[in-house]
């Protein structure tokens, strides 16, 4: 069972909770960019790297003399974990048409459900950091206009991501290995014409997110489709695309779990988090109440390790 923390003497659903730390929603990318991490506590230091590793020192020592020290990276701002918290409904009447049929589970639909609204704000923070310029100095971001947007046939995408994978070692000492696309920016490199000639002999096949990923040396390229509305949007409104039409690439570690590496972005989630506590029922309207609790925040550790594309799929 997971532990009880000071800021809850609820009883927490064992099953629920780890059926909850598993599921992702296949449409959200953040945990591309920004991959989640346990943490112990609900504040502590971020952990920064500097330039120790490119630096040449000169590590030779003299008899008696003292050892040089170099520090493993430094605790810079102080995290500070943000609580979501949401209830879903299961009126009585569903379970009992549910418990006809084999195989429904009401308990962990509901908590998915809950996870998917939960889980479409942090898409939408971890959105809003990757796209916001003023997190990028000026040898990292650049925004398309004109004939370079990707959506226009004069414009060489290869190029662009060469030299932005270049900018970024220079900064880091590594290359970059993944990239996120709006849906407008990945609609725009499938149908770019200098890919479609890269593939044109080996594939009568569309353009996949695994041959962009082949054609510009990247371990993997995935698009976000998440969309979203204002929470006091009518129906009729239509939803905005979270990720726009913006591309990021980035470094970020592959070892996963562990936020003591060098890294683009991490989400930093407390650790036996998210709880599901145990259903109550609410005689009101006659439902059971499945309460779902996060304590999770996403950040930009590292933005030397990034480089942002603005306006990459515009038309």
């Amino acid at each position: 069972m997971a532990p009880l923390n000071t800021r809850t003497a609820a009883v927490i659903n064992p099953i629920l909770s780890n059926h909850a730390r598993g599921y992702h929603n296949s449409t959200f990318i953040s945990n591309v960019l920004f991959p989640r991490v346990p943490v112990p506590n609900r504040a502590m230091s971020i952990l920064k790297f500097g330039k120790e590793a490119f630096r040449k020192l000169n590590t030779r020592r003299a008899p008696g003399s003292n050892v040089k020290r170099v520090q493993y990276g430094y605790g810079s701002d102080t995290i500070s974990l943000l609580q979501d918290s949401l209830e879903a409904v299961v009126p009585i009447e569903h379970q009992q048409e549910a418990e006809k049929v084999p195989g429904i589970d009401l308990g962990a639909n509901a908590v998915n459900m809950v996870l998917d609204v939960v889980d479409l704000g942090l898409e939408y923070d971890a959105a809003q950091l990757a796209r916001t310029s003023g997190n990028y100095d000026a040898n990292h971001k650049l925004a398309l206009t004109g004939t370079d947007r990707w959506s226009n046939a004069a414009s060489d995408p290869g190029d662009d991501i060469r030299s932005a994978n270049e900018a970024i070692r220079r900064f880091i000492g590594r290359r970059a290995n993944v990239l996120t696309l709006g849906p407008s920016a990945a609609a725009a490199l499938k149908n770019h014409p200098k890919v479609k000639e890269q593939f044109k002999y080996v594939s009568k096949d569309s353009i996949t997110l695994d041959m962009l990923a082949a054609f510009f040396e990247l371990e993997k390229v995935i698009a976000g489709d998440a969309v979203y509305l204002p929470e006091g949007a009518a129906d009729s409104v239509q939803a905005t695309d979270i990720w726009g039409d913006d591309a990021i690439l980035a470094y970020v570690p592959q070892t996963g779990g562990n936020f003591m590496v060098p890294s683009y972005g991490y989400t930093y989630e407390l650790l036996g988090y998210p709880q599901v506590e145990e259903p109550y029922y609410s005689r009101e309207t006659k439902s059971w109440i499945y309460p779902t609790t996060t304590e999770r925040r996403p950040y930009l550790v590292g933005a030397d390790a990034g480089f942002l594309f603005q306006n990459a799929g515009a038309a």
